[in-house]
């Protein structure tokens, strides 16, 4: 049985202040790909990874388009997520 899964995260620091966009790309438990929207680019952590990495940031739309995920996923679903969330102080 293989596994093959992709996590799409966002991290509300004080609100939408600060707002943080993950994706990670996975395959039998071990993470190989990852895009944060901090950084601004894809990172590989194996060689299948990286070689996707590398494929991946050549193309400067997809980086735009997700570098904008932080607009238009997290920030637009805010007021929905809001009040099930956990507010620290």
């Amino acid at each position: 049985v293989f596994q093959d899964m992709a996590r799409h995260e966002c991290y509300f620091i004080n609100g939408t202040e600060k707002v943080r966009y993950v994706e990670r790309l996975i395959y039998n438990r071990q993470q190989y790909l990852m895009f944060d929207s901090d950084v601004g680019h894809y990172e590989g952590f194996t060689p299948y990874g990286e070689m996707n990495a590398k494929r991946l940031n050549r193309d400067p739309a997809r980086l735009e388009y997700r570098r904008t995920a932080v607009d238009t996923l997290c920030r637009h679903n805010y007021p929905i997520v809001a009040p099930f969330s956990v507010e620290r102080r």
